[in-house]
């Protein structure tokens, strides 16, 4: 188990690539599959939440071919996948097992998959329930709640399903079930959620229909494969637009990143806080929206978050609570209780930690409470296993007055290999 020290130092100043769009990844490895022909993907994440992705395809019969900066996918039509040899290990990624078993549902053959302890615990029963009533044969622990899932294809049906919550996995598990379902699915939430999986099917050709928050796809619909360009993961690029923008004298510039705006509720939330982030080169790459974002060093100032802004910022609420620390002010988050059902409940492990760095910060059952300006200390902190939780106190420690040390901070390579060397290599250009 690796640990990682932070020390308070410099600005942040120079360039950073950040790596592909994880969640546009999972997607783009997933529809090249399943398309009719050879598809090339530029740019994608090299996490291991996308190389399990990429090896469940592989041990699904469909040749990939990797180099460094690319993957070359020969797709195999709708029903060209085969029954793998052993269980599809998906490690620590919700999206990957979720969507996979989407796609699984709708073979005719039986599927076993599984994950770390992390992903063992967490709730599937939101995505299996929705299939289940479009005929899938799926069990698992605790009712088919919890992974491993044991999937037997079947032939499925179109539904119509209402979805409690909003949910962008759920909705793409079942868009993409409905590809192989008899007639019509249609998929409904109570706000919009990452269209990702709706920006790539138009982008392959996939007709569908939307209207509101509800979309529409008819099962069969065969399609051609296409090159595709991942831009850089906002969700990655957050943790140094956050800490240019609290550690003084501080300009970095983070070129390619998707602007989807179902994603860039941090950047309206931060702006509202009083962020200086600037957007250049805007343009659309494979139906996604890109730019270049350059973030200078501004105060910040805290707000109150509610529910109709959680859903395009909920995988930053982590390093938004650093920025809620060291700003002026109270910030209060409600309708976040999505984040307690995470890698781990954040809500709880970012309370617990930036506690310990001398934040006053308080749970509540759907967000938190955090009064911010505080000076912060050095500490010993806890990553939980997720990723997001360990960057985000990484660059609270940044702001400390002495060293931080995080611990299980081998949970970064998911989706962030080489985050300390960029972080460094950013202070390093700031001497």
């Amino acid at each position: 188990m690796s640990s990682l020290t932070i020390t308070p130092k410099g600005p942040l100043r120079g360039t950073v690539h950040v790596p592909g769009d994880k969640s546009i990844t999972h997607r783009a490895l997933i529809l090249s599959a399943l398309a009719e022909g050879d598809s090339t993907i530029r740019g994608y994440c090299r996490g291991e939440d996308c190389l399990n992705t990429l090896s469940a395809l592989q041990k699904l019969g469909i040749p990939i071919e990797i180099e460094p900066d690319q993957v070359h996918v020969s797709g195999k039509g709708l029903w060209g996948l085969t029954e793998p040899a052993e269980p599809l290990d998906c490690g620590n990624s919700g999206t990957g097992l979720r969507l996979l078993t989407g796609v699984l549902a709708g073979q005719q053959f039986f599927t076993v998959l599984t994950g770390d302890a992390s992903l063992r615990s967490r709730p599937m029963g939101r995505i299996v329930k929705p299939l289940q009533l479009m005929g899938a044969h799926i069990q698992g622990r605790k009712g088919g709640n919890l992974a491993p899932l044991a999937v037997t294809g079947s032939r499925l049906k179109g539904s119509d399903y209402v979805s409690p919550v909003s949910s962008a996995q759920i909705k793409s598990a079942v868009l993409l079930a409905g590809l192989f379902a008899e007639g019509e699915t249609r998929f409904s939430e109570p706000l919009q959620s990452r269209d990702h999986t709706e920006r790539m099917f138009r982008f392959f050709g996939i007709p569908f229909d939307v209207e509101g928050n509800s979309i529409r796809v008819t099962g069969g619909q065969s399609f051609q494969a296409k090159d595709l360009f991942v831009p850089g993961d906002l969700s990655a690029a957050a943790f140094f637009i956050v800490g240019a923008s609290i550690v003084p004298d501080s300009e970095v510039r983070i070129p390619n990143i998707g602007l989807n705006p179902a994603r860039t509720g941090i950047l309206d939330i931060l702006t509202e806080m009083g962020a200086n982030i600037q957007i250049d080169n805007q343009r659309d790459e494979s139906g996604e929206p890109v730019g270049d974002l350059v973030i200078r060093t501004a105060p910040l100032h805290g707000i109150a978050i509610g529910a109709s802004q959680v859903p395009t910022t909920i995988d930053e609420f982590p390093i938004f609570c650093v920025a809620a620390a060291l700003a002026q002010g109270k910030t209060t988050v409600t309708g976040a209780e999505e984040l307690r059902v995470k890698e781990t409940d954040r809500i709880q492990a970012m309370a617990t930690e930036l506690k310990k760095l001398n934040v006053a910060i308080e749970e509540t059952p759907d967000g938190f409470v955090v009064q911010g300006g505080s000076s912060l200390q050095g500490g010993h902190c806890q990553s939980y296993g997720d990723h997001r939780v360990a960057m985000a106190i990484a660059i609270a420690g940044l702001t400390a007055e002495s060293p931080t040390v995080i611990d299980d901070t081998d949970c970064i390579e998911t989706s962030f290999p080489g985050f300390h060397g960029k972080l460094l290599e950013l202070l390093t250009n700031s001497n």
